[in-house]
């Protein structure tokens, strides 16, 4: 299996407000950067569709290295998934989200890793910025 380098970060102006998402995809030294938004949602939404949006452009099952600055997204994907699904994801937050996830996530192999925001980690640097801009465009 490729092993690919997945670095996200979601942002939004306003908790909730205008926010956008991004990610950096690398496999060698093929890089692709995917980003987007919405006008109005949290920064939890975007930090989840910063992975869902990565994981929709793998043709084929991985090894993922992702790295994100998400407490929420890490550990839902690594603690509280599991619980979700046996209790069929009820009273979760988000739960059209996590199950997306969910499925995308069971076609590949992630391994996790936090890293801390806003402490010159270049590709979370990269990632914040772009969000923020995808944010930017939706402010009225």
């Amino acid at each position: 299996m490729k092993q690919i380098d997945v670095f996200t970060d979601g942002s939004s102006l306003g908790n909730p407000g205008p926010g956008g998402w991004c990610a950096i995809l690398r496999y060698k030294n093929y890089e692709k950067i995917i980003s987007g938004g919405e006008d109005y949602t949290t920064n939890n939404k975007m930090e989840l569709m910063a992975v869902i949006e990565a994981l929709k452009q793998l043709k084929k099952p991985c090894i993922i290295n992702l790295y994100s600055d998400s407490t929420y997204v890490l550990k839902g994907i690594n603690e509280w998934l599991e619980n979700w699904i046996k209790k069929n994801f009820k009273n979760v937050k988000n739960k059209e989200m996590w199950q997306e996830l969910y499925k995308l996530k069971k076609l590949h192999t992630i391994n996790i890793n936090w890293i801390k925001g806003h402490s010159g980690h270049k590709e979370n640097e990269i990632c914040d910025k772009i969000a923020k801009e995808e944010a930017q465009k939706r402010k009225n």
